[in-house]
């Protein structure tokens, strides 16, 4: 649930300056990931709250923000700490609040989903997908990858030889992960614009939404959560080798999944699948971009490429936070956890660690042995994230080498439009000269 929401739409903008008033007052910086200058560049912020307050209280976020690796990294690893939002003392408030808005909770996909679930429900889930993601399972997959790149590029180049011109995001860093994700849940091809679709409304389930944003989300969840059921029937009848056939087979063996966990299962490979990686690409390119000799490092040893993609992953993560749930009381650099409590974790801020990283701020292709924080650590480590690597460096190197004058379509700042997500970062449109 967004920033807007847990504070409330009517009187937000003077609630939301109250507030951060008092919090300057007390810390001398604010965290307030809305402001449109950091949705462009976050990393000023995130410095200056590692080097002024690393445990920051924010009054507007309801809880602690970390802002450095080892704090982050810890926390992460403790499961003292619940990833289930029901423990935060103001989810109640806010469910309450949103039904009142006519929002509801639309097949409680947030508490169903393995992502916001501790062990053992979080074990049992991530147990019935993980083979499909395992390093032998994404080498399987590696030529249909390369297929799908070269397919996406190939009408690219048709496309843009007239005016050499390329939007990233919408013709090349989506339709990629979307087309894989899909074929592995067995989706059929002409339905995989409508997946799209769905994905990007789930998206706006996650981080900052207004009220009208998330009824807009809860009507696209009904119709994808018909069509999955849909899909379901189909599979229980007829299986096939895809991962709703497994699913469907694991909800008919008992209690190891629920109706409902099965949509949220595929609601969350959807999401996980889809704007990780093309946001992944996205940022990748604007990195690369803005450090040309890394770029012509890259493009002059293409070998490299699967190794830069963790040090792109660390320079600029796709994923920005995540938050945990005190449930027991505790201390954590003198400051008293309670109850309910929120603790931000500002994976991106970790990332950028001097403590952590030598010159966290250069970019550095050749850096070894990158142990971001952009895939998380622990018991929710990202279960697709080889499938992200190899996506993110098949797409980089099909992209370098076959535009070698690859560029920002005019000035910078007309060329990219940064997304509005608070958790997840990335360009909405990324206009490019190839």
């Amino acid at each position: 649930m967004g920033i807007r929401a847990a504070i409330g739409r009517a009187g937000f903008a003077a609630r939301a300056a109250a507030l951060m008033t008092l919090e300057r007052f007390e810390t001398g910086v604010v965290f307030n990931p809305l402001r449109k200058v950091y949705r462009a560049d976050p990393y000023p912020l995130y410095q200056a709250l590692r080097e002024r307050d690393p445990f920051h209280r924010s009054r507007l976020a309801d809880g602690w923000v970390l802002s450095r690796y080892d704090d982050v990294l810890a926390v992460l690893g403790d499961r003292s700490f619940s990833a289930d939002e029901r423990n935060w003392s103001r989810w109640h408030e806010i469910r309450r609040r949103a039904a009142r808005e006519g929002v509801g909770d639309p097949y409680e996909t947030d508490q169903a989903s393995m992502l916001r679930m501790d062990a053992p429900d979080h074990t049992r889930l991530r147990s019935l997908v993980s083979k499909a993601f395992t390093p032998g399972a994404v080498e399987v997959m590696r030529p249909r990858v390369e297929e799908v790149v070269d397919e996406v590029l190939d009408g690219l180049s048709l496309s843009a030889a007239g005016g050499g011109r390329l939007e990233l995001v919408g013709d090349f860093a989506a339709p990629l992960p979307i087309t894989i994700i899909a074929e592995m849940l067995g989706v059929p091809r002409e339905d995989h614009a409508r997946f799209r679709y769905w994905s990007d409304e789930a998206v706006k389930t996650l981080g900052d939404s207004t009220w009208d944003e998330m009824r807009a989300a809860q009507r696209a969840m009904e119709e994808l959560g018909e069509y999955i059921g849909g899909v379901a029937d189909q599979r229980r009848a007829e299986p096939r080798d895809d991962l709703i056939s497994g699913l469907v087979a694991a909800e008919d063996a008992g209690d190891r999944l629920s109706r409902q966990e099965l949509f949220t299962t595929c609601v969350l490979l959807l999401v996980a699948g889809n704007e990780t990686t093309t946001k992944l690409i996205g940022n990748a390119i604007v990195a690369l971009l803005r450090n040309p000799d890394q770029l012509e490092l890259l493009r002059s040893e293409p070998k490299r490429i699967p190794g830069a993609v963790d040090e792109l992953l660390r320079y600029d993560s796709p994923v920005q936070l995540t938050s945990r749930f005190v449930t027991r009381e505790s201390t954590m650099h003198a400051n008293p956890l309670k109850v309910g409590q929120q603790v931000v974790l500002l994976l991106a801020a970790g990332n950028r660690d001097p403590e952590r990283f030598a010159d966290p701020d250069r970019l550095d292709v050749t850096r070894e042995n990158v142990r971001h924080l952009s895939f998380g650590q622990g018991l929710h480590h990202c279960l697709g994230s080889r499938l992200a690597r190899l996506e993110g460096a098949l797409a980089l190197e099909a992209l370098i080498t076959r535009f070698p004058d690859l560029r920002f379509d005019g000035p910078e700042d007309r060329a990219i439009r940064w997304g509005t997500n608070t958790v997840l970062r990335g360009p909405g449109r990324l206009e490019l000269r190839v």
